[in-house]
């Protein structure tokens, strides 16, 4: 019996539609007299792109890629617990979201490099050496980055997809649809960064509670314990080289095979 994915014919149709309405385009801008955007069919039956055409598609597929890096990449995880960490520390803004963002985005790429460079040998030079067709390379470097999420998704999660479609079981990693590893590695990236998180949290939370007993103890209640323990929590941090430690367990959180 063939199973129906609701996020798989919704991608699908997607795609359909752009590819067909690029192609209508291209064809209407040919006949005005615009040859840059042009199809041609081979004998083979494969369809070939102007180069106009093929640019025009490649910054359309664009638009999806702050969705792919924050969904299929360790960006979710570590901007989450270096924003809880920052929420911690008490500091409000400092260091800027930008910053951040910048950590996040530069550690994410540490942490894929190997992934990138299998995708880069494996996928990426044969394609443009023209050894491999556009559909076997877009399949097998899917087939690369869906063998990381899986790695780094916990099976219950994968598991609970699985049942809401109506999929499984399954036989290896690579036999798991998109549609389901996608939603099952952004939900378990949620859980881990949140737990990481409160392990992070706690410190600086007995330091707010050491500091809010000795202010009452001694009267000073009028006085907020966040601006007196916050001299104390920024020491503790830097004593300890926090920076340091949070990046690397970070980085050691993740299995990239």
């Amino acid at each position: 019996m063939i199973r129906f994915s609701p996020l798989k014919f919704l991608l699908y149709c997607i795609f359909a539609f752009i590819m067909v309405a690029n192609v209508s385009y291209a064809q209407e801008l040919s006949a005005l007299g615009l040859p840059a955007l042009t199809t041609a069919t081979g004998a083979n039956g494969e369809t070939t792109y102007s180069l106009s055409l093929q640019i025009l598609l490649l910054m359309t597929a664009l638009t999806v890629l702050p969705s792919l890096v924050l969904g299929m990449t360790a960006f979710t995880r570590i901007i989450i617990v270096l924003s809880i960490l920052r929420q911690a520390l008490g500091t409000q803004q400092t260091p800027p979201n930008q910053v951040l963002i910048a950590i996040a985005l530069f550690l994410s790429f540490y942490i894929m490099s190997p992934i990138f460079e299998v995708l880069y040998v494996e996928t990426l030079t044969p394609y443009l050496d023209g050894n491999l067709s556009t559909e076997m390379a877009m399949n097998q470097g899917l087939s690369v980055l869906k063998e990381f999420m899986v790695s780094n998704t916990r099976v219950d999660t994968i598991n609970m997809f699985a049942d809401l479609s109506g999929s499984g079981p399954f036989n290896d990693k690579q036999s798991i649809p998109i549609s389901i590893v996608l939603p099952a590695f952004i939900t378990s990236e949620l859980k881990t960064a949140f737990e990481i998180g409160f392990l992070i949290f706690l410190p600086f939370l007995v330091i707010d509670m050491v500091i809010a007993s000795i202010l009452m103890s001694l009267g000073m209640m009028m006085l907020s314990p966040m601006l007196i323990s916050l001299p104390f929590k920024l020491l503790l941090f830097v004593l300890v080289d926090g920076w340091s430690m949070t990046v690397g367990s970070l980085s050691a959180t993740f299995l990239v095979e």
